[in-house]
This record gives structure tokens, C-alpha cells and sequence, in this order.
């Protein structure tokens, strides 16, 4: 079993280290946080053992989980590397792409494994579709949630585009050509609604949306590829397929199929199919994804440099709404 220490025991901490106390894969040993009043009434209430400081934790783990702020992941990511110590960050990796480059650069010397807290990539609806999605020609997404006032001192961008930005790079095997953005500042300093338009190499296109003042939670991702339609629901973690074939020129169509002919002529079969989903614990996947990483020295399913081709993603599409805006925030 792997050593764990987790960094950082606000609201989304203290559900790392419960499911690391509850994994078979991890011993957790305890949790740094520097608020020593917040972190001894969780030592006390919940029996975690709180380390007075980030060397000390360090010292005893071999995985540190680091769930803080944005803005103390590279220094606490950087001295855990030092120590030699794997990384479990969550997203975004870090507040700038120069501090994600300088982790890459330190794990590889270090020859520790890194990875980064895009959870959503673990949702039972993508992964029963995910062998199925084959060059996308256009996606789009949607990613709407009721306000809360944690997480708006950064951009939606940074708060929740940022998991559909790695989805869809995840996706498309083409160079980004163009970004296009706009977004506005609601209730916030910075952006509660964005939308984003990528359009890649290979001519593939994706429409991001994100709000954070909706009146109803969203979180739906639509493919289009050849012959295929592909619709994840991330909330309800649901999918569908709708896939599209022509018949075959020596058999009469079934007057049962659901068919539809196009302006050419062309009668195309349209079949239905409603993937099985595995329900789990996105969290406790990713966790463990890692730790199977670790042990047979290959990449988790999120990458260091994943994380930072998403940052750098998201950062342009800020840029471009700042433009916009005209405003200074993240």
C-alpha cells in the first residue's frame, strides 16, 4: 500500500481523505492544512492526524494529494517533488502554464509519477462511450450550475469550462488553430458565463458554455462524428448513441427501422443504443488510477501534461474575455 498525505482538508479535502482512509490501495497517514484551528477540530472530530507542518508530512508519505487553493499548488507541488514524493493535484494544476512546466520538467528528473484532478474524465457516462468516439467533426458543451458563492474569486473558465476543455482535448487529435470567446461578469468580479469556440487543424470544431448563475444545473456534451451521435449527460451520468448506416443495396429496408432520406435521396438507417453505466466514486477512481500507475510505472489517465495543455486552453479563452471585458481577474 501506498504512503498518502493529503495538503489542503477544506469541504473537497475532507472527501480525499475519506475515501483514501477507505481505499485498499492507499494507508493514509494524515493532513497538512494551515489553518491550525480548522485542521485540529477536524483531527479531533473526524481522527485524521494533523501534521503541524508540509515537511514533516512529507517526510512520512509516499503520494501527496494536494487539494488547496489554485494559487499554492506549485509551491506545494514543487516541495513535494523535492522530496521525491508522487503528486495527486487537483485541477486546474497550477495558477500559470510556467509553473505546470516546471512541474513536468521536476517529475521527469525526480521519476515520479503526477497526476491531475480532472474527475469528470472518470464519469461512468463517458467512459461507456468513450471507444466509440472517433474523430469528432463538431462538439459541443454545456456545463450550467446554480450560484455558489466558493470557487468565484477565478473565472467559470477556471472553475468549470476547465473540465470540458480537457474532455474535449482528450477527444480531438489536431493542433488548436483558433480560440474565440466572450463571456460576462454577473454577479461576480470576475466571469459567470463564458462561451468558447475552438477550432482545431483538422478543421474539427467545439462550442463551450459555461454559466454559474443558472437557474438549473447542466452538464451535457454533445458528439457529432461520421455516421455517429453521441450525448453524455455528466449529471445524470446517462449516454446515448445514435448511430447511422445505409442499407444494404440486396436487402429491402425493415418498414419498422426508424430511417430518414436526405435531400439527395439517400435513405439512411438510424439505430438507437443506451450504454450500461457502471455507477462509482469518480474520486476513488482517479485516486486509485494513480496508485495503479505507480505500480506498474506507466501514465495515469490524467497526465501532469494533460493538465497543463487544459490550463493553457483555459488561460487563452480568459485572455480573450479580458479583451473583451476589459477586466483584470482570472
Amino acid at each position: 500500500m501506498l504512503k498518502a498525505g493529503v495538503f489542503g482538508a477544506g469541504h473537497l479535502g475532507k472527501i480525499h481523505l475519506k475515501l483514501l482512509k477507505e481505499s485498499s490501495k492507499y494507508e493514509l497517514v494524515g493532513f497538512y492544512d494551515n489553518n491550525n484551528s480548522h485542521a485540529i477540530e477536524i483531527q479531533n472530530t473526524l481522527g485524521y492526524k494533523f501534521f503541524s507542518s508540509q515537511e514533516a508530512l512529507l517526510n512520512d508519505i509516499d503520494v501527496a494529494v494536494i487539494v488547496t487553493p489554485t494559487l499554492t499548488h506549485f509551491e506545494i507541488a514543487k516541495k513535494a517533488l523535492e522530496f521525491n514524493k508522487h503528486l495527486f493535484i487537483e485541477k486546474p494544476i497550477t495558477l500559470n502554464l510556467e509553473q505546470a512546466e516546471e512541474l513536468i520538467t521536476l517529475a521527469k528528473q525526480k521519476g515520479v509519477v503526477g497526476a491531475v484532478g480532472h474527475v469528470e474524465r472518470y464519469n461512468p457516462a463517458l467512459k461507456s462511450v468513450k471507444d466509440i468516439i472517433n474523430n469528432p467533426m463538431f462538439i459541443e458543451t454545456h456545463r450550467l450550475s446554480e450560484f455558489n458563492p466558493r470557487g468565484t474569486d477565478v473565472s467559470v473558465v477556471m472553475d468549470l469550462m476547465i473540465h470540458d476543455i480537457e474532455i474535449v482535448l482528450s477527444m480531438i487529435s489536431s493542433d488548436l488553430a483558433e480560440v474565440h470567446a466572450s463571456g460576462a461578469c454577473v454577479l461576480s468580479q470576475s466571469p459567470d458565463i463564458a462561451n468558447a469556440r475552438l477550432v482545431f487543424e483538422n478543421k474539427s470544431v467545439v462550442n463551450l458554455t459555461a454559466s454559474r448563475i443558472s437557474l438549473k444545473n447542466m452538464r451535457k456534451t454533445r458528439v457529432f462524428q461520421k455516421d455517429a451521435y453521441i450525448s453524455i449527460d455528466f449529471l445524470e451520468k446517462e449516454s446515448e448513441i445514435v448511430k447511422i448506416d445505409s442499407p444494404r443495396a440486396d436487402e429491402p429496408i425493415d418498414p419498422y427501422q426508424m430511417t430518414l432520406t436526405n435531400a439527395e435521396g439517400e435513405t439512411k438507417i438510424l439505430h438507437f443504443e443506451k450504454p450500461k453505466t457502471a455507477m462509482n466514486n469518480a474520486i476513488l477512481d482517479e485516486l486509485e488510477n494513480l496508485a495503479e500507475a505507480i505500480h506498474s510505472k506507466r501514465s495515469p489517465l490524467v497526465t501532469l501534461e494533460d493538465g497543463t495543455k487544459a490550463l493553457k486552453v483555459a488561460l487563452e479563452i480568459v485572455s480573450k474575455i479580458k479583451s473583451q471585458l476589459n477586466y483584470s481577474g482570472n
